[in-house]
């Protein structure tokens, strides 16, 4: 009897102790960034993603815009869509490839102190790595992991030293849902995005006493004309995984973006199945939100669950992708053995 009834009083103290214990271990605390009167510095910045963000920034009253990407008419085009359409009439462009150093380092000088770093650039190939040629790889890789440290190394040093409290600065690093699980038919691309991960949380820890906040995204598929050629080189197996998931407009996922970074999130999601996997993949990464923390704790068992059932289901098409291609090359009196093994 009187266990029980000290077992009854032990449920709803427990209950109470662990949002307790959460709140108060969660490092690091909430904090703001704004946007109106900053400069805001956009990688990748010339269509897509990069230029629905830097068109968001602008609107919402950033008082500079500089734009970095390859392509000068698509950055022209891109400036002058920015100064029509926002308020903005401070709008810079550096037609530089991410993967010279040098070039990054003197775009960076010119723009003059960064308030909000975002590195968007990136570079996908959805392809097998048996078929994938490796010069491709080291493309991938020198884009999407290098560019990244050359422009945050550039970035740096002013960063820091204006960065106040009352006025803290932010490096948004634009990853992807590959980034947090393997994708058939992204093995280059996955490795990529999966070591921004790696950058992103030792870079926290380095910068958080300077109040530089570094904000990790996972965009989804995304509709820009990227994805479109994308989705043309896709494998079967590929396509019929990622299906699962629906694209969002670029537009959408720069409002995600920018209020991520401005609440100094350090992992930001887009979409239901971003959350999911967020949920699954927390780890050790940073989270300003006790609540956010609490829901990774108790959400990790079913989470797991919920990531063997689709791993379940993604190997079941694999293996169906898998069965067609080997049937193409048997030919059709393969056709019925095929369908047996396969399915």
């Amino acid at each position: 009897m009187v266990q029980g009834l000290l077992l009854a009083a032990a449920v709803p103290a427990l209950a109470l102790a662990l949002p307790a214990a959460v709140f108060h271990l969660v490092p690091p605390r909430p904090a703001s960034v704004p946007i109106k009167g900053r400069h805001v510095f956009v990688t990748g910045g010339s269509y897509g993603i990069g230029l629905a963000i830097a068109k968001r920034a602008a609107a919402e009253g950033a008082a500079k815009v500089s734009l970095l990407a390859r392509g000068l008419d698509k950055l022209e085009a891109a400036r002058e869509e920015i100064l029509r359409d926002t308020s903005c009439r401070e709008v810079a462009i550096f037609s530089v490839d991410v993967r010279e150093e040098g070039a990054v380092k003197r775009a960076v000088e010119a723009a003059g102190p960064i308030d909000v770093l975002i590195c968007n650039h990136g570079v996908f190939f959805p392809i097998e790595l048996e078929n994938q040629d490796t010069e491709e790889i080291k493309l991938t890789l020198d884009v999407n992991l290098m560019g990244n440290f050359h422009l945050i190394k550039a970035a740096l040093p002013t960063m820091k030293a204006g960065a106040s409290a009352s006025a803290p600065r932010s490096i948004a690093i634009i990853s992807s849902q590959a980034g947090q699980v393997g994708i058939y038919g992204y093995a280059a691309y996955s490795a990529s995005k999966f070591a921004l991960r790696g950058l992103a949380e030792s870079l926290q820890q380095e910068l958080i006493g300077h109040n530089v906040h570094v904000s990790l995204v996972f965009p989804p598929d995304t509709e820009t004309p990227g994805f479109a050629e994308e989705v043309k080189r896709r494998p079967e197996a590929t396509a019929a995984i990622a299906s699962s998931s629906g694209a969002m407009t670029a537009a959408a996922v720069a409002e995600k973006v920018l209020r991520g970074i401005k609440a100094a999130a350090f992992t930001v999601t887009c979409n239901f199945e971003g959350v999911m996997l967020s949920l699954a993949t927390a780890g050790m990464s940073s989270q300003r939100s006790w609540a956010m923390a609490l829901a990774e704790i108790l959400g990790s068992g079913f989470m797991r669950f919920l990531g063997i059932y689709y791993q379940y289901s993604w190997y079941r098409t694999i293996a169906r992708c898998q069965g067609k291609q080997k049937n193409k090359k048997r030919g059709p009196i393969y056709k019925g053995l095929s369908y047996v093994i396969f399915n």
